[in-house]
């Protein structure tokens, strides 16, 4: 996956996440850490949220390691720092 692509989902998904940390007033690693200890929510209405939550942070950790891959093999081709960058259009 392109590094722009990758930039973009984690943006993207960093954005539902904080979201998420707001509303339920932890962070994400916090939360994860809880939610795989197998321990039920305290109300049921949090249910859904709660799956979305893990499932977001999952993808979040995966486009994070893929990043990390990416500009390995990015430096190790030594692409030069100028070549990677996609400035936003105006």
């Amino acid at each position: 996956m392109e590094l722009t692509v990758l930039v973009q989902d984690i943006h993207r998904l960093s954005h539902e996440l904080e979201r998420l940390e707001r509303k339920y007033g932890i962070m994400s690693a916090t939360f994860y850490e809880w939610y795989t200890s197998g321990e039920e929510p305290a109300n049921d209405a949090w249910v859904l949220d709660f799956e979305k939550w893990a499932g977001l942070y999952e993808v979040w950790c995966d486009r994070q390691r893929a990043y990390s891959e990416a500009l390995k093999t990015v430096r190790r081709q030594h692409v030069p720092f100028h070549q990677i960058l996609r400035p936003a259009l105006a």
